[in-house]
């Protein structure tokens, strides 16, 4: 028997992508105070909508100003040889006495500190292959409108589509933050993962590649996503989570930056646990659902990539 995850019921796939909503306008109504508006796609690492349905015009018909905004300005970190400036009289000796003025450093030079590495930065985000299906029409799926809350109208029964060609493409889509494209790759891959069955085991090879990328965003939004749907998947059947064990060293490596990625509030709360968005608790469930559904050589793989994780299952 599958273990469960902590704290919410598998069968609630809507809950998900209609969160990532419901965030999204009430950061926007956060920034409103704040004379700003809050828009999730509206940063230098989102990918940009193309200019029509039929892709972008060509570049000598976009003006100079509109073209200069579309580069992404990637962070530039400063490098260890520009970083330093020092005494080039430093280490000599000059006269009988003790130090001399030519050897002292001078005020105005002066020892930055160190550069950042910015492992913890968001990187810039690709334009993934379900959109570029999606705007085609390549996808076997639209959204339903009807009633309070939308839905997603499957055109061909998940039982019955290519679990080779389509699951990969819905799990690369996890990374997008506009709508629909978010909404209809989070509800699309909970829709294949529940009516998969023996078809999601073949494909695991398939979906490191996806995952990796969306882990490796860096952005808080993606990852929360991409890690509630692991856990999804290694729930999805008996022996899903041993066909991973082999791909941890791609894996595990952004988790064990994020591993430790917690408030320290002291006496007070953190009102997002309910949520279930906190980075380094959602990081920590997904690890032990790996132990719990991996088999016998799961922790010893687990520690290696991550050395501060505790077995749940020894302890």
């Amino acid at each position: 028997m599958l273990p469960k995850i902590q704290g919410q019921s598998v069968g609630r796939k809507e809950n998900l992508a209609s969160q990532q909503i419901v965030e999204d306008h009430l950061k926007n109504i956060l920034k409103k105070q704040e004379n700003q508006n809050y828009k999730a796609w509206k940063t230098p690492y989102a990918p940009k909508n193309p200019h029509s349905p039929f892709g972008d015009f060509p570049k000598e018909y976009i003006p100079k100003e509109k073209a200069n905004q579309q580069k992404v300005i990637e962070p530039v970190h400063e490098t260890s040889q520009n970083a330093l400036i020092t005494n080039k009289y430093q280490g000599t000796h000059q006269g009988t006495g003790g130090r001399s003025s030519s050897q002292l450093q001078k005020k105005d030079e002066y020892k930055p500190a160190p550069p950042k590495a910015g492992a913890y930065d968001q990187r810039v985000i690709t334009v993934s292959d379900f959109r570029r299906y999606y705007d085609r029409g390549d996808l076997p799926i639209k959204v339903d409108h009807q009633g309070s809350v939308n839905r997603i109208i499957w055109k061909i029964s998940p039982e019955q589509l290519d679990y080779h060609h389509y699951l990969p493409i819905f799990f690369d889509g996890l990374r997008e933050k506009m709508d629909p494209y978010r909404f209809l790759a989070i509800l699309g891959t909970y829709g294949l993962l529940e009516s998969g069955g023996n078809k999601i085991l073949p494909v695991i090879p398939q979906l490191i590649i996806p995952i990796k990328t969306n882990l490796n965003t860096r952005d808080p939004s993606i990852m929360e996503v991409q890690l509630k749907v692991l856990q999804k998947l290694v729930l999805s059947g008996e022996m899903v989570g041993e066909a991973l064990v082999p791909y941890y060293r791609q894996l595990l490596p952004i988790m064990n930056l994020y591993k430790n990625n917690n408030l320290n509030l002291g006496d007070k709360i953190e009102y997002n646990q309910r949520k279930r968005v906190i980075i380094g608790d959602l990081i920590q469930e997904t690890l032990e659902l790996f132990e719990q559904t991996g088999g016998e050589d799961a922790y010893i793989n687990i520690k290696y990539m991550i050395p501060t994780y505790e077995s749940c299952i020894l302890n």
